[in-house]
């Protein structure tokens, strides 16, 4: 009898090891630019768990055993049209697809902008990716990280997101409120995977348009959040991967932000596939196209 407790509580207390970590995005009560309404968030799993109008940001953390880190981490910002969160397709099941690789994977459950909880809807996705970003550096010592290897990646309306945050970082979008909002927004590294890039150019994404900017679409914020237009020589080095047959959200986004960068002598990287469409996550049953995880590995070894 002894000896089965003893062994209950060893299982237990390494399922509880393996457990991820929800981290709040925000202190209590201060969320910014929220406002008090009665809507409420919802999750439908029907093979992806799909989330919409997210109440409460957090970060969900999954960490390698410290004998396999590399001491690199990745923030996921999964996509969804800013309508909602593919949270598993495009979040949790790349989180633990790169502890694999000994990286630390950090999944970000972001506001969306078409929430009745907000004002000024636009801003409130990039707002929750500073936050991100600075929170997760700020935690380094804590997640076995290195504070200047920390990187991004971003799928669909996700992608739009990341490659926001990796042209806008210095951009002041809220008031800081503690310590962690002293550290760099910048990410050290991005990848963008069938990224929504541009609002501008007849390749857009319309529905993200219209998700992100619904009610504010003046030319002035349409140019602001079309990406390829905002590269600097300070964006960070970014790996882009594409479908050529991406219906969805066509290849030229990703070319577009390529060219982006290379005019600015910024180092980029593009991996383009001739099949694959939209929305293909780790690509699993697509011998060929699922070799752009290894890519991703080979790329982000590259950089230390």
């Amino acid at each position: 009898m002894k000896l089965l407790i003893t062994t209950l509580i060893f299982v237990l207390s390494m399922s509880t090891t393996a457990q991820d970590t929800i981290i709040p995005l925000w202190p209590k009560n201060q969320i910014p630019n929220r406002i008090a309404s009665e809507e409420q968030e919802v999750h439908v799993k029907e093979g992806i768990l799909r989330i919409s109008k997210v109440q409460e940001p957090h970060l969900e953390v999954y960490l390698p055993a410290k004998q396999n880190a590399t001491g690199q981490a990745m923030l996921i910002f999964p996509g969804g049209g800013y309508q909602i969160l593919a949270y598993d397709w495009e979040g949790t099941d790349i989180a633990k697809f790169l502890n694999g690789k000994g990286i630390a994977g950090i999944v970000v459950k972001y506001r969306l902008p078409t929430s009745e909880s907000l004002k000024e809807n636009y801003n409130v996705p990039l707002i929750d990716a500073q936050r991100a970003i600075r929170l997760v550096r700020s935690k380094a010592d804590e997640f076995n990280i290195a504070t200047n290897q920390i990187g991004i990646i971003g799928f669909s309306a996700g992608g739009h997101l990341a490659s926001t945050l990796g042209t806008h970082f210095n951009e002041k979008v809220y008031e800081a409120i503690d310590d962690a909002d002293k550290q760099s927004a910048r990410p050290d590294f991005m990848s963008l995977v069938y990224p929504v890039i541009t609002f501008s150019q007849s390749t857009k994404h319309t529905g993200s348009q219209k998700a992100l900017l619904g009610g504010y679409e003046t030319e002035e914020r349409i140019k602001h959040f079309s990406n390829e237009l905002q590269v600097t020589k300070e964006t960070p080095a970014t790996l882009l991967v594409h479908a050529s047959d991406d219906k969805g959200v066509p290849v030229e986004n990703s070319l577009l932000f390529y060219q982006a960068l290379k005019d600015n002598e910024v180092s980029a990287t593009m991996h383009i596939y001739p099949e694959g469409g939209h929305g293909f996550s780790l690509a699993r049953e697509n011998a060929h196209l699922r070799g752009w995880t290894e890519r991703l590995f080979e790329w982000m070894e590259s950089l230390k």
